[in-house]
């Protein structure tokens, strides 16, 4: 039977009380998860961490302009099919000529239709009670991806290609879904219906604390406060892209590989600056702000 415990985070991750109970609703139901947010809000982690911690088995399918849903559930290799069906008229041809050795189609049968099914993250995952499944960025998507979806959500079953076979999952053993959108562009109506749906808003600065220390416990504490001043110094500046958590985490673990005083210095410098900030007219906005000379002023 599916995981049904309400989850509230890991030594890794913060999962706070909204949607923690979202995400408990969504399991209880054996429905969809869908979480939008701005990038580096955690939507991606939740699936990984939650999967991590309770040693479950994780399948992800990132979503891409291209993507369909025969490769997100299955898809039947006519290839192989086509190849192994010669091979088939080979070894009967060479019986009639009485030679025993039979080419090998590697234990396949063209009898057998289920030999030549690749099945994807979905039916992996409907195939593994208590498991995860994440799909990753689904507004990404084609339109027609998420409309094809509808079935399969609501009544919890997969039609493989070619062979007819019927992949269903019962409501208690539902995987853990969790679909993750940045919006780049509006999700059906009808999809939406389907899913339990969660808005992370971006954190605090107490809260991007927490996030910190949960990652680098063992941090300097004047080195996490003055990066996460100046983190949220840049979100202010409305950025065409402003920096995200995981970004400041990659910053903070570059700081940290040199002594305290030298990553103090580099804060105040905005030395590595590349890590928060990404585009050329974003970092044109930062030299002409005022945060160069407030931070140069900090005592390092």
């Amino acid at each position: 039977m599916a995981d049904k415990s309400h989850w509230k985070g890991s030594d890794k991750y913060i999962c706070d009380p909204e949607l923690a109970q979202a995400f408990h609703m969504a399991r209880t139901l054996g429905m969809p998860l869908l979480v939008e947010g701005e990038p580096g809000t955690g939507k991606t982690e939740l699936p990984l961490q939650y999967a991590k911690s309770l040693k479950l088995d994780l399948f992800v399918y990132p979503v891409g302009s291209k993507s369909n849903v025969e490769q997100f559930v299955a898809k039947f290799d006519h290839v192989k099919y086509l190849r192994d069906s010669q091979i088939e008229v080979l070894n009967s041809q060479r019986e009639e000529k009485g030679l025993r050795k039979k080419l090998s189609t590697g234990g396949r049968s063209t009898e057998n239709l289920d030999d030549y099914i690749l099945t994807g993250p979905a039916a992996n995952a409907y195939a593994s009670p208590n498991s995860v499944l994440l799909i990753d960025e689904i507004d990404k998507a084609p339109r027609e991806f998420p409309n094809d979806l509808l079935y399969a959500l609501s009544h919890r079953k997969f039609v493989l290609p070619e062979s007819g076979k019927v992949l269903e999952v019962s409501e208690a053993e539902m995987p853990a879904i969790v679909i993750t959108s940045n919006r780049e562009q509006e999700l059906p109506t009808a999809f939406k219906g389907r899913c339990i749906y969660h808005y992370i808003q971006f954190p605090d600065p107490d809260t991007m604390q927490a996030i910190v220390n949960k990652h680098y416990p063992k941090a300097n504490t004047e080195l996490v406060r003055l990066a996460i001043d100046l983190f949220y110094q840049l979100r202010k500046l409305k950025l065409e892209r402003a920096p995200s958590t995981r970004e400041l985490l990659n910053w903070l673990k570059y700081l940290q590989t040199f002594s305290k005083g030298k990553s103090l210095k580099m804060i105040n410098n905005l030395s590595g600056i590349g890590a928060l900030v990404k585009t050329q007219v974003d970092l044109q906005r930062v030299e002409r702000s005022n945060i160069i000379n407030s931070n140069s002023g900090t005592d390092g």
